[in-house]
């Protein structure tokens, strides 16, 4: 069957980014055919979003025309309502990362949207296994986390995107059709993941609108807006109901802590920020909180900013510095980013007097952070 690609949706797409798609391209291509017959994990941030889950998907059809078997793995939670309502409506086969699987049996691993820095349980894992590390796909800044054979890292608004870009090539091993449902089904979930990393297309850049172009033709549009109509949840309007009441603002940045929240509950953080940065003369939201349980806890945040001089990537670098290990506590991309601070000892007993004056003292040290970076010299209160 002829291709069902319209080579003026498509050309814009490769001509984009950094206007070597097509070398992009070539070299995925050959680095797949390299390791042609192998069994490969894909590993996604612990907490995955859209743009992840929807990108994992399509390299895993991709690399099946190779004949490599891929599993696709998270640490931690899906807990936002569009994701879970995503992987239940779209079929989507995640596995959940724990001690009974076993990472010797493959042979090489993938990052997508992400270098390791959010899923450091599995990437730790896979160097004590000695797995090595094949291929990044992502739009985050560099992080040096890890050192693959191949790489993609582009200042695109999603890296469901480039995958469409990879899909659409004209020497592309798989040609999408309207009347295959799986094709269906990624197209759906791609077109989900650019609507929700470029915050329905208003930080969308050229690449974006041109994929979505694309995946116009395949998608299922009720699907996808059964997906998008998923209502917040109690506790998600609890922590933005949180962030309100306890915010400081100043220097157009809002900055709140909102104590205790359970491993489910995590995503509450960064829609809290998506909120508050919609607050007049607000342009940088900074939302953190301590995130787990009596075993684990960390200090979790998200940053969400308009100001485009405001690099995400540099700030919380700059803010929260680097672990004993090296390596930097957060990161982001443009116009977001999220930083996670181990509790380690300190970690579980939140109830009562002694989980009050630990929250009191995570919550200080952010806070001085934040104000010693902004020039801040005194404490504020709260607005």
């Amino acid at each position: 069957m002829e291709k069902t690609k319209n080579d003026t949706l498509v050309e814009p797409i490769l001509a984009q980014s950094s206007g070597n798609q097509d070398a992009d391209f070539q070299g995925l291509m050959a680095e797949m055919d390299h390791h042609r017959g192998e069994h490969h994990v894909i590993v996604l941030q612990d907490y995955p979003d859209p743009d992840a889950i929807s990108s994992a998907l399509a390299h895993r059809m991709l690399a099946s025309t190779f004949d490599i078997q891929t599993d696709i793995l998270y640490a931690e939670k899906i807990s936002h309502p569009q994701n879970v309502a995503m992987v239940r409506l779209l079929e989507i086969d995640l596995k959940h990362y724990d001690d009974s699987i076993d990472l010797g049996r493959y042979d090489g691993a993938v990052f997508i949207d992400n270098q390791g820095t959010t899923a450091q349980r599995i990437v730790a894992d896979l160097e004590s296994a000695k797995i090595p590390q094949l291929m990044v796909i992502d739009h985050h800044d560099p992080q040096e986390r890890l050192q693959p054979e191949f790489s993609v890292i582009h200042n695109v608004g999603a890296v469901s995107s480039l995958y469409v870009g990879f899909l659409a090539h004209e020497q592309s091993p798989i040609t999408l059709e309207r009347s295959n449902r799986q094709h269906i089904l990624l197209a759906t979930a791609l077109m989900l993941g650019i609507i929700t990393d470029t915050k329905h297309f208003v930080t969308a850049k050229a690449d974006d609108f041109e994929a979505a172009k694309v995946l116009s033709q395949f998608r299922d549009p009720e699907l996808l807006e059964q997906i998008l109509t998923q209502s917040r949840s109690k506790e998600t309007m609890k922590v933005i109901h949180e962030a309100l009441a306890n915010r400081i603002v100043a220097e157009n940045f809002s900055i709140a802590g909102v104590g205790y929240l359970r491993s489910e509950d995590r995503d509450a953080i960064a829609e809290a920020a998506d909120f508050l940065v919609s607050e007049e003369n607000v342009h940088t939201a900074i939302i953190y909180g301590i995130v787990g349980d009596n075993q684990s806890e960390a200090v979790i945040g998200s940053l969400r900013t308009t100001k485009l001089t405001l690099k995400p990537d540099e700030f919380i670098k700059d803010v929260f510095g680097k672990n004993q290990n090296g390596e930097y506590f957060g990161g982001g991309k443009a116009q977001e980013g999220g930083f996670e601070i181990p509790v380690g000892f300190l970690s579980g007993d939140e109830q009562g007097k002694y989980g009050e004056l630990k929250w009191r003292v995570y919550d200080a040290q952010v806070k001085q952070r934040l104000f010693q970076k902004l020039g801040i010299e005194e404490e504020l209160s709260t607005t």
